[in-house]
């Protein structure tokens, strides 16, 4: 690459000390030339700050004043840093040396491309695709997020399977390179996400604008993730609301009315189903999202004004029931839904 694009590689830090101090060195040993590392500190409350300052004082520090969430958080964060490009890290990344050059090289090529995530691997386990984005994200025709080596819980081998560069729906918020001049004319995360899903909401709206969001799997990483957390609570809370909220923003209008009374059945369906098997967090985190939904919609909820297409006609998307494939039909792997390996 004759003039490197400049690249800020933003990771967003909430008591993650441990994480910086695992991971940082990894990023500080990217091959890339024309980078700046920045750590977003969301309001932490242990000793991110000091530590940072004591052993990488090369490393900017961006200090907020309150716990944003990922989505405002990064929000706030990327109004104060200039770039031709945003890469935004998890903490709990492992990169390798040079992770940053074939998609940089890649989003150079084609202008169009708006995002786009490497390979994430287990670093827990290095020969399984990871929960958090795999080989590139995928969504059903309910709005149910899948990826190229993830199903639900059941994680792939890799055995470069997905190793081909395609358009994917979405690109992993773990590990996200995303062009700043695109995240700024689409306003950023919708803040009021907080955390989870957020990604995939930009990425939706990336496509309405003509983007294209890609997986490039020559670019590899490890990420730790939370995916073997136990379910219920917050998390399962903001899972739920936020991507009921994502359909209601981005669905056409017919669509909203054909498939959103069917995914709340779908939800309550789960939500049964974890109660049946004593998850009662599970169960009520479900019924408190969808509480919390239709209050929105009735308050009144602010979407935007892109033009929405069908969603048959977007890239990575899956015109089926992920759902019913994998409980129903126990299809367990991508290749064995979606019917298209690369």
């Amino acid at each position: 690459m004759l003039s490197q694009p400049t690249v800020a590689i933003v990771i967003l830090n909430f008591n993650g000390r441990n994480y910086l101090e695992k991971f940082l060195p990894f990023v500080l040993q990217s091959t890339y030339i024309n980078k700046r590392i920045i750590v977003a500190d969301n309001a932490s409350t242990d000793d991110s700050i000091t530590f940072l300052k004591d052993h990488y004082p090369t490393v900017e520090v961006l200090i907020n004043s309150q716990n944003d969430g990922f989505a405002g958080g990064y929000n706030w964060a990327l109004k104060h840093i200039k770039s031709e490009y945003y890469v935004l890290l998890n903490s709990d990344v492992e990169v390798t040396t040079n992770w940053i050059e074939p998609i940089i090289s890649l989003m150079e090529r084609d202008k169009s491309i708006a995002a786009c995530q490497p390979k994430l691997l287990s670093y827990n386990n290095r020969n399984l695709l990871e929960y958090a984005g795999a080989c590139g994200g995928w969504i059903d025709k309910f709005g149910y997020p899948l990826s190229r080596g993830r199903i639900f819980d059941v994680l792939e081998e890799d055995n470069h399977q997905y190793d081909s560069t395609q358009n994917i729906f979405w690109a992993s918020g773990a590990a996200m390179f995303v062009r700043s001049d695109v995240f700024h004319e689409l306003k950023g995360f919708d803040a009021f996400f907080f955390a989870h899903q957020e990604e995939i909401d930009l990425c939706w709206r990336m496509q309405l604008s003509g983007y294209q969001i890609m997986a490039c799997p020559e670019s590899i990483v490890y990420h730790v993730g939370a995916g073997t957390l136990p379910r219920g609570g917050r998390k399962v809370f903001l899972n739920f609301r936020n991507n009921l909220l994502m359909l209601s923003k981005n669905l056409t209008l017919k669509e909203q009315i054909k498939k959103l009374p069917f995914r709340f059945l779908l939800d309550i369906v789960s939500a049964c189903k974890g109660l049946l098997h004593g998850d009662l967090y599970f169960f009520t985190a479900i019924v408190k999202a969808h509480i919390a939904v239709l209050y929105i919609w009735i308050k009144g909820y602010k979407t935007h004004d892109l033009k929405r297409v069908r969603m048959k006609t977007i890239k990575g998307v899956y015109n089926g029931s992920v759902a019913f494939d994998h409980f129903v039909k126990h299809k367990r792997y991508f290749s064995e839904i979606v019917d298209k390996k690369g």
